[in-house]
């Protein structure tokens, strides 16, 4: 597979860089949590708005640029690189694919044209178990005379506050798949939907607990059932997975940048450590195991934008093993820059430690590597099975 990037796509990839690193660097990533604020409003209004970036995978027809998952995936990379604190994945990369797996072309073209301007922020109410279907759904509707009645809860949604939608997942009384959109603020004085803040180790991606109780909601808010919903679920989970590895691939990237740039120039022995062998070989093999997460990511990404999507085996299983790659990445380079930044290492005043952060979260987010490797070795060409 050719993994070269056209002319757009390294454009798209070279002022993504040198964006996010005039306005997401440390300073600003750290200004945004200390704060305690959920995003950093500005650059979200941004790259949303002034630059598009809402609408850089989705179809010209509803205002996009085209470029399919392998431009999106370029744009995770640089903002995973930069830990930007903006709902982008959540919003482009989860709830836009749920749409458009779940009502058509046709029919979410009215929603994704709102998206791709960036005029409006989306999150989604995923299974908690980690998985893409609706076993791990907690919510159920019972259907009423004039909409449904939704009950349950979701431990984790990333990027609720502030979500102008939210997309929830629930099954109806037969046990029939439904996709529900709620607007959070027009029920924010309803006391029986919840959304609660949780304190996170990453605080470079806000988490909120969802609580339903008999919250009512008219029939327009159901905007899928049975097939369309749980296929719309299954694209949403390994789109987002597919892009959550992207994002962590970018922040693998850093760590190792980050420890090239200090071993070179902390001086030991009257010598800069990065002449040490042994430093050379631990960021030899930070080096490595980065250039084969890179492969695999963006050999997912054209798997997902030229293959039968309909199908999903084979691109599920690129997926699953980009997956584990950047999981192995982001996690062995983000240790091995603390180590290797010595004693400061690990203090709030250098930064390997906000990408540590991060890549322990990560290896949770949609069942992490473990829920990658359960899908490989199910569904692998050599998969062993019983009769």
């Amino acid at each position: 597979m050719d993994f070269s990037l056209s002319l757009e796509q390294q454009m798209v990839r070279d002022s993504a860089r040198d964006y996010l690193a005039a306005h997401s660097d440390s300073a600003a990533v750290r200004r945004v949590t200390e704060a305690g604020a959920a995003h950093d409003e500005a650059l979200w209004h941004a790259v949303a708005g002034e630059l598009g970036w809402c609408g850089i995978a989705l179809p010209e027809a509803v205002g996009g640029a085209g470029l399919g998952a392998p431009g999106l995936v370029l744009l995770q990379e640089q903002l995973g690189q930069r830990l930007a604190c903006v709902p982008f994945w959540s919003a482009v990369c989860v709830a836009a694919p749920w749409l458009q797996a779940s009502l058509g072309p046709r029919g979410s073209a009215h929603w994704l044209e709102r998206l791709a301007c960036g005029e409006l922020r989306a999150a989604a109410v995923l299974p908690d178990d980690g998985g893409w279907q609706y076993d791990g759904v907690a919510i159920g509707a019972q259907a009423g005379a004039d909409g449904f009645v939704l009950r349950g809860c979701a431990a984790q949604v990333a990027d609720a506050a502030g979500a102008d939608w939210l997309l929830v997942p629930a099954r109806l009384e037969d046990g029939v798949p439904a996709l529900f959109l709620l607007e959070p603020a027009a029920l924010a004085q309803d006391a029986r939907i919840m959304l609660a803040p949780l304190d996170t180790l990453d605080r470079t991606r806000p988490q909120a607990a969802l609580r339903l109780d008999g919250l009512p909601v008219p029939a327009s808010a159901c905007l899928a059932r049975a097939d369309a919903a749980a296929f719309g679920l299954a694209q949403a989970w390994w789109h987002g997975k597919l892009m959550l590895a992207a994002e962590q691939l970018g922040a693998a990237q850093q760590c190792l940048d980050l420890t090239v740039a200090y071993a070179s120039e902390r001086i030991q022995f009257g010598r800069a450590i990065a002449s040490f062998q042994a430093v050379k070989h631990r960021c030899a093999q930070m080096m490595v195991l980065v250039e084969a997460a890179r492969s695999a990511v963006y050999g997912a990404a054209q798997a997902w934008e030229t293959g039968e999507v309909a199908d999903g085996t084979g691109i599920r299983l690129d997926i699953a093993a980009a997956s584990v790659a950047a999981d192995d990445a982001l996690r062995f380079c983000a240790q091995e820059a603390i180590q290797l930044h010595g004693g400061v290492g690990f203090t709030w005043e250098y930064d390997p430690q906000l990408y540590f952060k991060r890549a322990q979260a990560a290896s949770h987010w949609l069942g992490g590597a473990g829920a990658a490797l359960a899908y490989l070795a199910a569904n692998g060409p050599n998969a062993w099975r019983t009769a």
